[in-house]
């Protein structure tokens, strides 16, 4: 029995002594800093209300202490750990807090002789006002048939997002500049959009998923588009044929380019008449007929200039398109972000830009030609909201 109880006492002696070495060990030459996470929390969030934070974290020896600071003041000093892992429930009240943005840093300390550290700092944004909004015009708006439907509202701060529901669709806001608390929709009216008296309300997120809504109606007015017809040579189409690609193509690839504009505005302010303008020869929505394609509604603006000359973006964005069609001949589209896109026809050559080029407003695409479907010098100047063609000339109004 006294052999057995021996042999017991070294096994345990043996263990004893193989832990204390480990212990020891890691204690003098541990170099590897706790691991730990914060979740409750993330960068550049915002909150409201008292914000659930749990702190988790391990070392392969043990954890020592953690302390955090709130906007450089503490909040923990060195709470003690003294383990292998750990769970800290960190409640974090926003009401104490100003609006606006706050830092939390926090650091975790081994038990070894050096004191390894890591350390994590969070910046995030508090908001615990009410969210407020209204109309920054009239909430009744007046729109012809073919042009655009431009709503304005104001925030009484910055928000997540606003969407305006209206012909059973949804049409994203976007702010009116960098910064700005004033947001705006385009809504694209068809040409053949019934007029008649429309309803629309828009809902209203802040960044803390607060919300509210706007109601609205707007009247779609009739408008007298006018006739038009045109004879282009069958030797002009033939000739065209050969040389441009299939003006499908350029559709297919507007519809997705479209779909992929940027999410955010690229311009700011008014567009330009993108040529020294000395004539409009066809206004848009025109009912033209010509031998090629029957009776269509020309939804662009043929504007005149001199033969050869300059033809300039009239906003900022970027090339999305730069090619040959049979069609529009030369062409240029170029994406304004908030899916607007320009799409300039029949240029005479290209200035030297390419597919991907930022591009400000007034740089040269090219110049004023008759390739494609055209019968004379002219530019064909286009714009699409969401892929519908809406009026140009309405976006250069400093009113609109």
């Amino acid at each position: 029995m006294n052999f057995r109880i021996k042999h017991i006492v070294i096994a345990i002696s043996l263990i004893l002594c193989l832990w204390i070495g480990w212990n020891s060990y890691n204690y003098f030459y541990d170099q590897e800093s706790p691991i730990f996470s914060i979740s409750g929390i993330k960068e550049n969030n915002y909150y409201c209300g008292d914000v659930h934070c749990i702190i988790n974290g391990h070392d392969k020896y043990k954890v020592d202490t953690i302390s955090v600071w709130l906007d450089e003041k503490p909040i923990l000093s060195n709470f003690r750990i003294n383990r292998g892992s750990f769970e800290y429930d960190l409640p974090i009240p926003t009401n104490t807090l100003s609006n606006g943005k706050h830092e939390i840093k926090i650091e975790v300390k081994d038990g070894s002789y050096k004191k390894n550290c890591s350390n994590s700092i969070i910046n995030f944004f508090v908001d615990n006002s009410p969210l407020q909004a209204a109309f920054a015009r009239s909430s009744d708006f007046r729109v012809f048939q073919g042009r655009t439907l431009h709503i304005q509202f104001q925030a009484n701060k910055e928000i997540e997002n606003a969407v305006v529901n209206t012909f059973s669709k949804n049409y994203k806001s976007y702010p009116e500049s960098e910064g700005s608390t004033i947001y705006e929709c385009f809504i694209p009216i068809e040409c053949e959009e019934k007029p008649n008296e429309y309803t629309f309300n828009i809902n209203v997120v802040d960044k803390v998923g607060n919300s509210t809504k706007l109601d609205g109606k707007f009247q779609i007015l009739p408008y007298p588009f006018k006739k038009h017809s045109i004879n282009i040579a069958s030797e002009k189409v033939k000739e065209e044929e050969e040389i441009g690609k299939p003006q499908q193509e350029l559709e297919n690839l507007v519809d997705l380019i479209s779909k992929n504009s940027a999410d955010r505005k690229l311009w700011n302010g008014s567009f330009y008449i993108p040529i020294e303008m000395s004539k409009v020869s066809c206004e848009f929505g025109t009912l033209r007929t010509t031998q090629q394609k029957g009776c269509y509604a020309h939804k662009a603006l043929d504007i005149l200039g001199a033969p050869k000359s300059v033809v300039w973006a009239p906003q900022d964005g970027i090339v999305a398109v730069k090619d040959r069609f049979v069609q529009s001949g030369n062409t240029i589209v170029i994406d304004h972000g908030c899916g607007i896109l320009t799409l300039l026809f029949h240029l005479d050559n290209f200035a030297n830009i390419n597919v991907g080029d930022k591009i400000r407003r007034g740089n040269p695409v090219g110049t004023i030609g008759k390739t494609g479907y055209a019968t004379g010098y002219h530019l064909h100047w286009e714009m699409r909201k969401d892929n519908i063609q809406i009026d140009p000339m309405e976006w250069t109004k400093n009113n609109f």
